[in-house]
């Protein structure tokens, strides 16, 4: 045996002897030879440089197929005992059957109605920019009115003195209350913009005085930088003159011309009918910023 002075003089094993033998007589030429010698001799010493990273390869694709055996083994076993359960429970048989037509009719039905009603709403009221531009400011509002009954909401035109700012309300067909301001510009988008104070006002009054879930100004004009960028932190919806073409000229919903709307689930003949939470203040109530709506 000999000893290893790396080691502080303990003795080597084997393998190790064959290794220091291989240094001692081979010149510096043959220090891959000593290694390949080395390797043969400690072939663990080779697997943890080499075939350690290909085996973890190899393992690392195999992870998805085995993931997708063993999901299919459990969809079987599922399968399996679902149907030794309904093997238990025979009635069902005759039941699941009725069920499954009765939901696939009403899903028909629902949608026959919806692509109906598409239609006839599609066909309604429709107004060009040039027209909208020559109304009178009150003439505005009942076109704003119009349009939104077109769309099935049960709207009603309240602009003039002590309307807390909401020149038009609707409900859409889910029960939800929506305030509208309308901001009429005889000279359209060259008019003046309008600015922070008038979002401002109001959606200080929209849900306290109004119980309104959603606040709307819609105007034949333009927005400021800073009212759209406040609008969008405090969820007062805009519609200016490009979205105004889109929903009055190409006769496209509300609900599709705001971002961010979802349209209404019910119908317009599944109604919900809801008493709107609304305290109408016995004197005005001062503008204020008030807190960010919700989305």
């Amino acid at each position: 045996m000999v000893q290893d002075a790396r080691h502080g003089g303990e003795q080597a094993g084997d393998g190790e002897d064959l290794v220091v033998l291989a240094e001692q007589a081979a010149g510096p030429n043959e220090k891959l030879r000593t290694e390949r010698v080395a390797d043969a001799h400690m072939p663990w010493q080779g697997l943890a440089r080499t075939d350690r990273s290909v085996t973890w390869k190899k393992l690392r694709h195999g992870l998805p197929i085995t993931g997708a055996v063993i999901a299919v083994a459990a969809l079987i076993g599922f399968g399996v005992w679902l149907g030794a359960w309904l093997d238990d429970r025979w009635g069902i048989y005759a039941v699941l059957p009725q069920v499954a037509f009765m939901l696939l009719a009403v899903w028909s039905l629902a949608g026959e109605q919806r692509r109906k009603w598409e239609e006839r709403r599609s066909r309604g009221l429709r107004m060009a920019l040039e027209k909208i531009d020559a109304l009178h400011h009150r003439e505005f509002e009942f076109a704003v009115c119009d349009l939104m009954r077109r769309d099935s909401f049960e709207a009603e035109r309240v602009g003039g003195a002590g309307d807390d700012v909401c020149d038009v309300r609707g409900i859409d067909a889910d029960g939800r209350i929506w305030v509208v301001q309308c901001k009429h510009r005889r000279d359209g988008w060259a008019g003046k913009p309008i600015g922070v104070d008038a979002l401002q006002q109001l959606n200080g009054t929209a849900e306290p005085v109004h119980g309104a879930r959603f606040a709307l100004i819609v105007t034949n004009g333009r927005f400021t930088g800073p009212a759209l960028e406040w609008g969008e932190t405090y969820g007062v919806r805009l519609i200016d003159r490009g979205r105004l073409e889109l929903w009055a000229d190409e006769r496209r919903p509300l609900w599709e011309v705001l971002e961010g709307v979802k349209p209404a689930r019910r119908l317009p003949g599944q109604r919900r009918r809801r008493q709107p939470k609304s305290v109408r203040a016995s004197v005005p109530l001062p503008s204020r910023q008030g807190r960010p709506r919700a989305r």
